[in-house]
Formats: structure tokens, sequence, C-alpha cells
């Protein structure tokens, strides 16, 4: 298949009302099936929901086509499929390539590719080092998360098994001449990205990382015990490198984007619970096992359909802005991520803003939005977060807060430091609190090992929480407000 943005084009909303998501519809009449039974705002409203379940599995095929249509390279993310690919260092402050990135681990990329047989999946022992590799089915789900939570730092084995193989072996594989212990998880679709994670306490840990990166290894379950082939890979000139997924997803005019979703349903059956949409898209031609073409379908569905991009990504931009509570300033998106159920809208939001989020378990990042005083953060003050003693962020692993501009990326300055970490030799008040600065100057020297230099104008900040504890996903702990301490500068200045 071509890429996903030839013929495409950018459609406008035109002042058209955007028809959400509508539980009314649910009491249809069950004998209409056919597209000639049903009217143009029910086939638009329908539309509109295919393409929210649909758009995790585009963004991911889209992604999983680049990272994997390019030769491997030392310190690239992408490379030939059942490999590991591991990021060496922190990006450098002048990196704009991918935003939000955190500084408190290095990541490691694999897409498995079980078209043909299972893999084993090897992690090293790390001594106790924090370690997660959280394996995403192609409908963005985490379906597994073997790590320092769940499976324990010591080495280990996971045979992952492709959707309907061998349901009657379990345990005990002896036939293989796998080691003792290996576990065996059943994907839910014929490819799989793992997105792992290291911790580490920066550049002086690079080493000790490294030897953990270099343990994590994708073995195919016919070459276990034999010498490694090389990693090879078949370069696609027809895939689409320069335009970014979420462009090509995004831009796609409705007759491409469902086409493409039709086929990839053949491939990434749906889940067991997605039986009430199925059944829906079926009256717009929309079935599992069959192509679809937009051209050949029914007048009223063609018509319906041609604004449903536009429409639903609207329906998106809209809810994004409510999608999480907030607490003293901070979004706390916790519930349903990584394992989002039948929540789509949910689902399709977090693959347009983030692909690839992990379990609440797992790690949490509230986002600051503003101040005590509902402002946005601003270089021109100074500011403090002040955690009592019974405050500090509860977490297992660790935590900490890093610093973006606006558009999200990290913020050159003299220290060369772009997040505080728990890890870091804070100096903690005499009854045990915690203060840290956020501001453009230093706040002494006593204090810097608390401060987190700002740029002089506009940024955000973003608490990241691994393995959190229960209170912190249940919102029995939030995070204390940023507090204003006064103008940095003085007024003739700004």
């Amino acid at each position: 298949m071509r890429g996903l943005t030839d013929d495409a084009r950018i459609l406008s909303c035109g002042g058209r009302p955007v028809t959400f998501l509508a539980l009314g519809l649910a009491a249809l009449s069950i004998g209409a099936t056919d597209a000639s039974a049903i009217t143009q705002e029910e086939a638009h409203a329908i539309g509109v929901d295919a393409y929210i379940y649909f758009y995790p599995l585009l963004s991911m095929d889209v992604t999983r086509k680049q990272l994997t249509n390019v030769e491997a390279k030392e310190g690239a993310i992408g490379g030939p499929p059942n490999r590991f690919a591991n990021i060496p260092a922190f990006p450098p402050a002048d990196m704009k390539v991918v935003v939000r990135p955190n500084f408190d681990t290095l990541y490691s990329s694999a897409w498995l590719d079980l078209t043909k047989e299972p893999v084993v999946v090897s992690a090293p022992d790390t001594g106790g080092r924090f370690y997660l590799l959280p394996m995403l089915d192609m409908w963005t789900d985490v379906f597994a998360a073997p790590g320092w939570r769940t499976t324990g730092t010591a080495a280990g084995h996971f045979l992952i098994a492709p959707p309907g193989w061998r349901p009657d072996l379990r345990d005990g594989f002896d036939e293989f001449k796998l080691p003792e212990g290996t576990q065996r998880i059943d994907a839910p679709t014929p490819y799989v990205w793992i997105i792992g994670r290291t911790k580490t306490d920066g550049p002086p840990d690079y080493d000790a990382v490294h030897k953990v990166q270099d343990g994590y290894m994708v073995t195919l379950l016919s070459e276990w015990g034999k010498e490694p082939k090389p990693a090879a890979v078949n370069i696609d000139s027809s895939v689409d490198m320069k335009t970014p997924p979420k462009t090509q997803v995004d831009t796609a005019p409705a007759g491409a984007y469902f086409a493409y979703a039709a086929e990839l349903l053949k491939v990434h059956r749906p889940h067991l619970t997605d039986q009430p949409i199925i059944a829906r898209m079926k009256r717009i031609g929309l079935e599992p096992g069959k192509s679809f073409d937009l051209s050949k379908a029914d007048a009223i569905v063609q018509t319906a359909l041609e604004t449903v991009p536009q429409d639903a990504q609207a329906l998106m931009a809209w809810k994004v802005k409510t999608l999480a509570r907030v607490a003293n300033g901070w979004s706390m998106n916790t519930d349903t991520m990584g394992a989002y159920g039948n929540y789509y809208l949910k689902r399709a939001i977090v693959a347009q803003q983030g692909l690839g989020a992990n379990l609440p378990e797992d790690a949490i990042y509230p986002l600051n939005l503003a101040d005590e005083n509902g402002h946005p953060l601003d270089g021109k003050s100074d500011y403090t977060i002040h955690f009592d003693k019974e405050q500090i962020p509860p977490v297992q692993a660790f935590w900490s807060v890093t610093l973006y501009d606006n558009d999200g990326f990290q913020v050159a300055n003299a220290l060369n430091r772009f997040a505080v970490s728990s890890w870091m030799p804070f100096q903690y008040n005499a009854d045990g609190s915690l203060d840290l600065y956020f501001q453009h100057e230093s706040p002494g020297k006593d204090k810097e090992w608390n401060w987190l230099p700002a740029p002089a104008g506009p940024y955000n900040l973003t608490m990241r929480l691994y393995a959190p504890e229960p209170d912190a996903l249940t919102g029995r702990w939030n995070p204390p407000p940023v507090t204003k301490a006064g103008a940095a500068f003085p007024l003739a200045a700004q």
C-alpha cells in the first residue's frame, strides 16, 4: 500500500457542527444493517465513531513502517524489526525532534514481527535498577509490562506468542530448549511495539545503563540457541519517510483513511469487547476481513463520511481540555491510561498527543497548567513547589520534575540541567519538607541542587512518578501548587 498521504488533502470544518458520539444510536433497529436503511446523519455519527476507533491503529502502523524501514544505526531509535535500538544518552539542549522527552531513563525500542513465529524477549539482571519493557498492541493498549514492578530485576525471558499460536502450550518449553522460568505472553496483534525505559542517574551513570541496554535481546523462536543472524531490512521506497506519522494520519481524507483501516483490520483483530462498534460500523460498509472503497459506497454514506476526519478531530480537540481532572493547577491523567477498554475517544487523543502511554501503575505524568493563581508560568517571575514532609511524591521507584518551553522542548541553561530528580542530593528543610525552585537566576549556591533554571519567557512543568503508590492513582495525593514568589525583574525590564 502506498503512503497514507497519497492524494491527501486538508479539509476544513466550514462551520459544520460536529456530530458527537451518540449513545442514542444504540437504539437503532437491529435489522437495519445495510447502507440503504441508514440516514445521512446516522452514517455521519457512525463515521465519527469509526474514525476515532481506528485512529490509534493507523498511527501505530504508520509509525511502525517508518521506524522499521531504516538500517540499524548506533544511537538511532529505528531499525529492522525484532531487535532493540538503544538510545545511549539524554537528548541535547538543541534537540527539537521528540516533544517532552524525559530525563530520567534511557529508551530502548523494538518492533516485534510475529507474523511468522513467536519471539523470545530477554532482559538481563539489572541489579535492582528500575527498568520497564511495556508491550503495546497495534491498538496502543499495554498488554504486558515486564520490569521492575512486575517481574523483578533478575534476568528474565518472555516468549511472545502471536494470536492463536499453540494454545495448548502454556508452560514447560523443553521442546524449544528455552530457559527454565520462561514466561509466555500472548500478543493480541501480530505486531508489537516495546518502548523500553531504563533508569539513569545522569551522564556519569550512562556506562552502567548501557550494559543493561546491551542485555535486552529479541530472538526468533526458531533461532533460539543458535548463532544470531545479522539484522537486515529491505528498504521500501514507497514508505513516506519524511512526513511525520501524525501528519500523515491527520491529513488523510476519509476515503484513504477508511480504506487503510479496513486493510489493517484484516491483520489486527478487534478486541473482544469491540463487538458493539464493529456491529455499528457494518452499517456503513466497514467489516472485518473486507476491503473498503468509499467511491463504491452508497451515495448517502459517501456524503456522510466526507467531513468525518475534520469533525472527529474537532471532537478530539474539544475533549482534550477536559480529559483529566485538575488538582492544584496540575492535570492528573491517571484513569484508563495505557489500557483504555472501550474509551475509544481517550485512546485516540492519547495516540494523537503522545503515542505510547504507560500503564498508570508504572508511571504517571502530572502536567502543570498554571500557578496557584491560575496564571501560566513565566521566567519573569520566581516560583516554588513546597512539599511538606508527608507530601513528598509517593512512589515505589523515583520521581522528577522536568521543565519545557511552550513548544514542549527542553531549555538550554548554564547547568545543562533539564529536570530535578529524586536521586539528586536535594537540600531538605529542617522539618523534612522540600522546596524546589524554578526561576531564571540562581536561588543561591546552597539551593542549586533544588533549582531548575527557567528561561526568560513562558514555560511549563511535567512531574513524573515511576511506580506511583496507590494514593497518587486514586487522588488522595496531588502535587502541591506552584507558588509565585514575585517578579524576578523590575517592571521597566519587562
